[in-house]
């Protein structure tokens, strides 16, 4: 593909407003991790906290994620993503208050990240189903790359700044930056302009979610992942972002190696997606699910070790590789699953993959007093790229093939 072809996805009015808010979010959101992580340490220095604040983003995410599918489909998708910025920007100000004035109880951001959770399920199953109405169908790889490559691109430097942000004037100015970008991707997708959705006569909420439950159980690629991914997230949630800042901050590691860490995961995506730019991605679950078993390198390495360098490296590996299934996953439901069904179909898809979630969280810092915490990360890196490998024994996700290629310039092909 051209270099033409590879941004003409920008001369897209509604996808450039698009793109600039996610931006704008992702500014914000890709420091929010370490901030979070380490204003909790800070109220209560145990990992099993950790794991209680989020759980506490993720089980009324996952509760309410079916709801937010439908509310998308049937509403408009970039209302929902506009209406969730403002919530989730306004709590997120909230905490970062409490914080930076020291009266934040875990109690407070507990409530509060419960009810980030909440807005944050009303917008994924929209902004994955938001970019087939963007672009014409044949940018659909660029645009989706492109989108990949920015959150990489700010995920190199999101962490790093984040981490010099704790160390030098504490993490509540973190989670501040944050909530102020909620609020300014939401002013900028109140200028994109689509067609409000229509629905059949008759259709209700209750028939809404049958229908998307009956696409998603006859669609075996589609659960098959899903269900792999059920476990996947609970492992890596747990494994990684609930023990990893615990280990970093007892180990040589510390804060500013674990955002380094993450910076190096970022720019591995950032890699993948510059590739993935020029190359037409055939068979994309086949090529997806061997990128999801990389995933599992940071927790085997940490599991080993705490050098930073061999860290870094696993942690590049592991970005490339989820960059690699990101795509992947997004053409294949964009390309396969009808239009007006995909954020229904999305939030299925969600719901299977992050419901496990709180449970490995909670576990996680129990099973690390129990076990140790570099034992029970070795354990859960090589049992996320176990699963991932175990899916591709199914034919329906080795071979789900692609759209035939559109005409125009051309683009090699994986």
């Amino acid at each position: 593909m051209s270099s033409t072809g590879a941004l003409a996805p920008l001369g897209e009015r509604n996808f450039r407003l698009y793109f600039a808010s996610r931006v704008v979010n992702l500014m914000g959101a890709l420091m929010a991790p370490v901030a979070l992580a380490f204003a909790v340490l800070q109220i209560s220095d145990s990992p099993t906290a950790l794991g209680v604040v989020l759980a506490a983003h993720s089980i009324p995410m996952v509760v309410f994620l079916l709801v937010g599918g439908v509310l998308a489909d049937r509403f408009g998708r970039t209302l929902v993503i506009q209406s969730s910025n403002v919530v989730a920007g306004l709590s997120q100000l909230t905490i970062a208050a409490l914080v930076i004035t020291g009266e934040a109880q875990i109690w407070h951001v507990v409530l509060l990240t419960a009810v980030n959770g909440v807005a944050a399920a009303a917008a994924l199953p929209a902004l994955a189903g938001v970019l087939p109405q963007l672009v014409p169908r044949d940018q659909l790889q660029p645009a989706n790359v492109l989108v990949s490559m920015a959150g990489g691109g700010l995920a190199v430097v999101g962490p790093t700044v984040s981490s010099l942000l704790v160390v030098g004037v504490g993490p509540g100015w973190a989670l501040g930056v944050d909530g102020v970008t909620y609020l300014g991707a939401a002013a900028l997708l109140s200028r994109i302009r689509l067609p409000r959705p229509v629905r059949a006569a008759g259709s209700s909420a209750l028939v809404d979610l049958r229908e998307g439950w009956t696409y998603f159980r006859t669609t075996p690629w589609l659960w098959v992942v899903v269900l792999a991914f059920s476990m996947i997230c609970a492992v890596h949630q747990g494994g990684f972002f609930t023990l990893g800042p615990a280990l970093a901050k007892g180990s040589a590691l510390g804060e500013r190696g674990w955002g380094l860490i993450l910076s190096a995961e970022a720019l591995g995506l950032l890699v993948a997606g510059l590739v993935l730019l020029r190359v037409r991605l055939e068979r994309p679950l086949f090529w997806g699910m061997l990128g999801t078993a990389a995933y599992g390198a940071p927790l085997i390495a940490l599991g080993l070790t705490d050098d930073l360098g061999i860290a870094l490296l696993a942690a590049l590996g592991a970005g490339a590789g989820i960059g690699v299934f990101e795509l992947a996953w997004n053409l294949a439901m964009q390309e396969n699953v009808p239009p007006d069904m995909l954020s229904r179909a999305f939030s299925y898809d969600a719901l299977g993959s992050f419901a496990a979630i709180p449970l490995g969280q909670l576990l996680a810092g129990p099973l690390a007093v129990a076990f140790g915490l570099q034992r029970v990360m070795l354990v859960a890196g090589l049992l996320l790229t176990a699963v991932a490998l175990l899916t591709l024994l199914s034919r329906s996700v080795r071979d789900l093939p692609r759209e035939p290629q559109a005409q125009g310039a051309p683009m090699a092909s994986a």
